[in-house]
């Protein structure tokens, strides 16, 4: 799926988060990995993809849920461990990595960023692509009807909730992560379709905000390229997807936005977003 250029746009974003010239062909967006160490052929196709086309890309921008869980900077599983080692390859030989917190990895912080050569990102946050100004977010922030995921958002990015977190042993924190993620596996088994999915009334006041034609985000699982209108003006919103069944990338070049799935034989299906 292709969708050319809008026209430019001015944009708030950081120059240093503006991709540079290179003699690469497209700034890359991926999403939702979930890596852990019970997903090996994630990992696998994870490390591949760094080592091939990610090696000549602009830029790499991973929007949230790189892994399924991250009980802090100073607990990395050997999956986790050996992406974070493809991530440092990656930034070493040229190629600059953003990541940006999903609702699964929202405890990355500063040594992450050391061991991968990676950069934290905001979110949301407008980046310039090729002349057009795009906003980028992980999603989560844009599913307001599930009102109790969206209580839970707030109490997890609370500062003080997550230092009381990390001063609990490693034991301790990956007993409650287990525990979270079978409680959010329940509660999205519960929900109705719509109701896990984004809100188009916060999309249009997301896209209102930012005087961007241009929505990226991942979280929802549900791939696709949507155009919309928002105060009588067309708008697009582009849809990352997971890689439980296959990868998923979206390529952005001179040509404009290009989303493809990176397809993966042998991995047992999965469900949607956690």
């Amino acid at each position: 799926m292709r969708r050319r250029s809008s026209p430019s746009l001015s944009s708030e974003s950081s120059a240093s988060l503006v991709p540079r010239v290179r003699k690469a062909v497209a700034t890359l967006f991926i999403s939702d990995l979930h890596i852990d160490a019970s997903r090996p052929l994630i990992v696998g196709q994870f490390l591949s993809f760094l080592q091939s086309e990610a090696k000549s890309a602009e830029a790499l921008y991973i929007l949230g849920d790189l892994f399924e869980s991250w009980i802090g900077d100073d607990a990395p599983d050997p999956a986790q461990s050996a992406a974070i080692a493809g991530l440092r390859t990656l930034t070493l030989s040229g190629v600059p990595c953003f990541v940006m917190h999903g609702n699964r990895d929202f405890l990355l912080s500063r040594q992450f960023c050391e061991m991968s050569g990676a950069q934290l990102l905001p979110d949301p946050l407008i980046v310039t692509l090729h002349g057009e100004a795009v906003l980028v977010m992980h999603g989560d922030a844009l599913c307001t009807d599930d009102r109790a995921y969206q209580r839970l958002r707030a109490t997890v990015r609370d500062a003080d909730w997550q230092r009381q977190f990390l001063a609990l042993s490693v034991a301790a924190r990956r007993a409650l992560a287990g525990a979270a993620r079978a409680g959010s596996q329940a509660h999205t088994a519960a929900m109705e379709h719509a109701i896990t999915d984004v809100n188009a009334d916060s999309v249009a006041t997301a896209l209102r905000a930012a005087g961007t034609y241009t929505l990226l985000h991942g979280h929802t699982h549900r791939p696709a390229i949507h155009a919309l209108e928002v105060d009588g003006r067309p708008r697009t919103r582009i849809v990352l997807g997971d890689w439980y069944d296959q990868g998923s990338v979206l390529r952005w070049d001179q040509g404009g936005p290009e989303l493809q799935s990176l397809p993966r034989h042998g991995v047992p299906s999965a469900g949607g977003p956690e």
